[in-house]
């Protein structure tokens, strides 16, 4: 069977010859099969460069998200750094406040009387919190961090609520506890055990001694009623204040007193100057402070500097 072909008739201007050109069918076929490939190839490629300027788009979202991310993380850590210590000073503040209080708390084995933390030592629950915080590295981490400080938030809260309860069933008797210096000056023996100064024999000091010029203010410490106020054999002139709720104070080698036995004293206000009176070896107040009739070391009721 002959070939199949197209004849192609040139019509030249002027008076040149026609030309005849006969094409075969094939070559039309081949031809028409290498543009459709060229065509395809060609939207192949646009289709890939699109695919890929998307992917790029996208990617540099991705790393924009990821930037900002890292920044909120960090942002994300400074503020549990801030709040475990801020949880710290709160724990540590609710223990004094329960200590000044004389209020237990035995989920954190706080007993009755003062607590006194050495230097540089932070509480257990924050120490944890810094050593977890140094740890951390994922959102996973730092989501269950900050449910353990909600959830220590939450109890610290808690704990502050009763502590205020505590304060308002409880403000005559804070009003009564002797916070304050009675007067300021050295303190020449704390209480405890101590070496007489006239027998040299060990005995128990029920008091402190605060060696002050002649003649110094004596201040009341708390609110109270003075039960007492004249001679006492060896303590010389001496005052003693009832605060009420069991709490007794008393007030030695005074050189002038300037209240009388039933007088209401207030917290801060003057009732004695610091004399030598007494059996004593210089001018000096002898400081006592009792609850139930125990003497107790006046230095744990006293919340000044």
């Amino acid at each position: 069977m002959a070939k199949k072909s197209y004849t192609l008739i040139v019509v030249p201007d002027h008076e040149s010859p026609v030309k005849r050109y006969r094409v075969q069918k094939s070559l039309f076929l081949q031809v028409g099969g290498g543009l459709l490939l060229l065509a395809g190839l060609a939207l192949g490629a646009t289709l890939h460069y699109f695919q890929v300027a998307r992917d790029a788009a996208e990617n540099r979202i991705l790393r924009e998200e990821n930037l900002t991310l890292r920044g909120q993380l960090k942002s994300v850590r400074e503020r549990i750094e801030h709040i475990g210590s801020t949880l710290d000073r709160v724990e540590r503040f609710d223990q004094k406040l329960r200590a000044i209080t004389l209020l237990s708390d035995p989920q954190r084995n706080l007993a009755m009387g003062p607590v006194e933390q050495e230097p540089g030592v932070g509480s257990p629950a924050a120490e944890t919190a810094f050593t977890e915080l140094a740890s951390m590295e994922s959102p996973k981490a730092l989501t269950g961090k900050l449910d353990r400080l909600s959830a220590e938030a939450t109890r610290q809260e808690q704990s502050l609520h009763e502590l205020q309860a505590y304060f308002q069933d409880q403000k005559s008797l804070l009003a009564s506890t002797p916070s304050l210096w009675p007067t300021r000056g050295w303190v020449t023996s704390d209480f405890g055990s101590r070496l007489d100064p006239y027998t040299a024999d060990r005995v128990m000091h029920a008091g402190m001694d605060i060696a002050a010029p002649h003649g110094k203010d004596v201040f009341a410490p708390s609110d109270g009623t003075v039960v007492f106020a004249g001679l006492e054999g060896g303590y010389g002139n001496v005052i003693v204040i009832d605060h009420g709720y069991g709490i007794k104070t008393r007030y030695g080698h005074l050189a002038k007193i300037l209240v009388k036995a039933g007088d209401r004293v207030k917290r801060g206000g003057l009732i004695a100057a610091v004399g030598n009176t007494g059996r004593s070896t210089g001018p000096h107040l002898h400081y006592e402070v009792r609850v139930n009739g125990i003497p107790q070391n006046p230095r744990k009721f006293i919340l000044e500097e």
